[in-house]
């Protein structure tokens, strides 16, 4: 009866431990197959960053002879590694380097000088809006607008769009007009629209 009972519990105790064994080697493999799922999907996390990065609206201006200053600008304002990063999507109204040059000298250094950096972000964040629109959008919601569509940029003013013939123009806050000379500039986070002037904020 003792022998009996003795061989009862050890084989009890083998079956036990390989049970706990295998219990333990499966948690093993999960754990495993767990950590190789979350390296493959950092890893695609990774390569779609890349990509979005890649063709962003930073490098859409970058790569725009005519957009030198206003991809100076985005640096200097500290934008830049939004518009680069960030999924948005944004639409960037862009001055181009002769829009930049309308303004006077003394105003552009001003905006460029380091201890000006704020009024320069906001003079930039009234160039973009926080959503993707179009030039055919556009033209939808001035149709149906009446002839006139307005919408709020990033800096918390708004920009109102208008047909002139068969061009999109846009009127600031201070009453000026501004005209797309190349629209859809298509970017990974956004579009950007080419114009013709800098757009102001009305002076408190």
């Amino acid at each position: 009866m003792k022998i009996k009972t003795i061989l009862f519990i050890s084989g009890f105790s083998v079956f036990t431990f390989t049970a706990c064994e295998n219990n333990e080697k499966k948690e093993q493999e999960r754990a495993r197959a767990e950590q190789v799922e979350t390296e493959r999907e950092e890893a695609l996390a990774d390569e779609e960053q890349r990509e979005l990065e890649g063709n962003s609206i930073v490098v859409k201006t970058m790569e725009a002879d005519s957009l030198t200053t206003l991809s100076n600008a985005l640096k200097k304002a500290d934008i830049s590694e939004t518009l680069r990063t960030d999924r948005g999507p944004f639409t960037v109204f862009a001055p181009t380097d002769a829009a930049f040059n309308e303004l006077s000298q003394e105003k552009l250094d001003s905006l460029m000088m380091s201890e000006n950096q704020d009024q320069l972000l906001d003079l930039l964040e009234y160039h973009v809006v926080e959503d993707e629109i179009t030039a055919d959008e556009l033209s939808q919601q001035i149709q149906s607008n009446n002839g006139e569509y307005t919408f709020n940029t990033m800096a918390g003013e708004e920009i109102t769009a208008m047909m002139s013939g068969d061009n999109i123009v846009l009127r600031d806050d201070s009453g000026n007009i501004a005209t797309i000379t190349q629209a859809d500039l298509d970017a990974s986070n956004g579009v950007v629209h080419v114009i013709d002037a800098v757009m102001m904020k009305k002076k408190s």
